[in-house]
């Protein structure tokens, strides 16, 4: 027998069992962007790693430590996306999109880091990204978390999420700070723990988010950023705090939170949750204004966040006992006897045309009637439609009704559409 072949680690199937909660959450997603009249978007998986290491940053752990890079038979650096932020950046510039036009995008798809997988954080794992350029105001700043807000209610997780929000300011403001910073924990540097002594020196605002509580207690006591933003970042984050306050959300300004990506400026934003055991982050996003002239195009500002399924997913099964996924199958057709296949299929095809919105599987394995109707039973149909040679004769067919304590029905076929409709009322 030959040897098993094992899916790679960090990377999951996801099987029938478990993909209509998936469903029922991307399509929550699809029509909350939807309502907000943004157009989707969909870049290759593969990009050229320098892509990502102008992007994202040469010194942060997602290029140093986590991309899936390899050479193709040309001998070019190609990189699986860890992200789909600069992707889309690239797909903007290449086609166009960006220069002094607005744009409001959104992607969905598998994203991949060479990290240790964990429940809820995997090597390979899907991300919903919204994108917005050319828009230089806090308004559209607030309209995504407007947007995220609106998304957790019809989730029914809203009550477990909280906002964390923060200016990091210009980069010349976080240049400034960056002395100070380093000044600062250079007094500390024979406590500091190795990651942060290598991040001292590569990029040290990565510290403050550090989950080594002897090192918060070092950063209780350090420079503050807020101190050294300029006042254009300040007036940007006023404003935006006064819209979040009159339209009634809340939110928590962490000092402390800067992102991983070296792209970000100005506002950046996470949703934690405590609901999964340890505070995790399940949508973080922020401004990026120089990113697009960093990967080549015309100064263009934007703004965007990203959403972690695998987590998201989690979530919703955690704290939302009411999720309305449907069965897979609404109507099963059986049959048996002498010609009865075709108008079998005939029906099949008949109910997929009048009732788009409903699922109709049609037994095509046979046996007797007692076996097709475990199939039936199995599939979780509500209804199986029966027909024999007494059904084909009198242009009929049987209404069985599997999950209710109802006599079963004879229904004249040129009837049956109807019939099924009225069942719905």
């Amino acid at each position: 027998m030959a040897k098993i072949i094992q899916a790679i680690r960090g990377m999951n199937d996801y099987l029938p069992a478990e993909t209509p909660i998936w469903q029922w959450i991307e399509n929550q997603i699809r029509n909350t962007l939807a309502s907000y009249g943004y157009n989707e978007i969909r870049m290759p998986i593969v990009e050229s790693t320098p892509l990502f290491a102008r992007a994202i940053g040469e010194v942060t752990d997602v290029v140093e430590k986590e991309m899936f890079t390899f050479k193709d038979r040309d001998n070019e650096s190609l990189t699986l996306r860890p992200e789909g932020t600069a992707g889309c950046v690239r797909a903007g510039i290449q086609n166009g999109l960006l220069y002094n036009q607005e744009q409001r995008l959104w992607y969905m798809g598998p994203m991949f880091r060479y990290e240790r997988p964990q429940k809820g954080r995997y090597r390979q794992f899907h991300q919903v990204g919204v994108e917005i350029f050319g828009i230089t105001n806090p308004d559209i700043d607030a309209e995504l978390i407007l947007l995220t807000a609106r998304l957790w209610r019809q989730l029914g997780i809203i009550d477990h999420v909280n906002l964390q929000l923060n200016s990091i300011g210009s980069l010349e403001a976080r240049k400034n700070y960056r002395v100070a910073l380093v000044d600062y924990l250079q007094q500390y540097y024979d406590i500091l723990d190795e990651d942060c002594k290598r991040r001292l020196t590569t990029n040290p605002l990565r510290i403050l988010d550090s989950k080594n509580q002897a090192i918060q207690m070092i950063l209780d006591h350090a420079p503050k950023l807020q101190d050294y933003l300029d006042e254009d970042s300040k007036m940007h984050f006023a404003k935006l705090c006064y819209i979040l306050d009159k339209l009634g959300i809340n939110y928590e300004i962490n000092q402390k939170l800067v992102r991983g990506l070296d792209y970000y400026n100005k506002t950046v934003f996470e949703w934690v949750t405590d609901a999964l055991g340890a505070q995790g982050t399940i949508c973080g996003g922020g401004r990026y204004d120089g990113l697009v002239e960093q990967l080549g195009g015309h100064t263009t500002c934007g703004v965007g966040f990203a959403i972690g399924l695998e987590r998201l997913v989690l979530l919703v099964q955690e704290v939302n006992k009411n999720i309305p996924v449907s069965p897979p199958v609404d109507f099963y057709v059986v049959f048996m006897g002498e010609n009865t296949a075709v108008p079998a299929f005939q029906l099949a095809e008949k109910l997929r045309n009048d009732l788009p919105f409903k699922r109709t599987m049609l037994d095509c394995s046979g046996g007797s009637f007692k076996k097709q109707f475990k199939r039936a039973d199995k599939s979780g149909a509500e209804i199986a439609l029966v027909i024999g040679e007494t059904e084909i004769m009198n242009h009929d067919v049987v209404v069985k009704f599997l999950r209710e304590n109802r006599p079963q029905q004879t229904i004249s076929l040129n009837e049956i559409t109807q019939f099924l409709i009225s069942l719905t009322n």
